[in-house]
């Protein structure tokens, strides 16, 4: 597995939103607009591939300020689940913030994730809200 950048616009951008809306959009019923997926021109792209190049992971790191980065749109091919993609993404995403000078990572949990990401050593804050019509915790840790 390998991970890299991805460009904004490009058709590996393209196949990520597939891979997005399969895995968090389509089970909800919802899909993306083309306003949401504009927003997402300056914000920074991590795909996960396999050894054969076919995209396995993606998500997406969104500055809040000069200290704060959001972790958003976490998603893993479904038969690659439980196999370690989602970690080294963090871990990735983690190292690349770290090294911009980001010193905490925010993001919004589904709580069916909020195990991994504790086990990733993210901390709950606050009380559960509801967001894409479902429950989330909103998590943070220190870089």
């Amino acid at each position: 597995m390998y991970i890299l950048q991805i460009a904004f616009g490009t058709p590996a951008f393209d196949e990520a939103v597939q891979l997005r809306y399969e895995v968090l959009r389509r089970p909800l019923g919802l899909t993306y607009t083309e306003e949401q997926l504009a927003e997402e021109y300056d914000q920074v792209h991590l795909a996960a591939y396999s050894n054969h190049s076919v995209l396995i992971g993606y998500l997406n790191l969104t500055p809040q300020d000069v200290e704060v980065i959001k972790m958003r749109q976490v998603a893993v091919a479904p038969d690659c689940q439980g196999k370690g993609v989602g970690k080294e993404l963090v871990k990735a995403a983690e190292d690349l913030a770290s090294q911009s000078g980001y010193k905490k990572m925010v993001l919004h949990a589904r709580e069916t994730a909020v195990p991994f990401y504790k086990a990733l050593e993210y901390n709950s804050v606050g009380a559960q809200f509801e967001e894409v019509g479902i429950p989330h915790f909103r998590m943070e840790k220190a870089l």
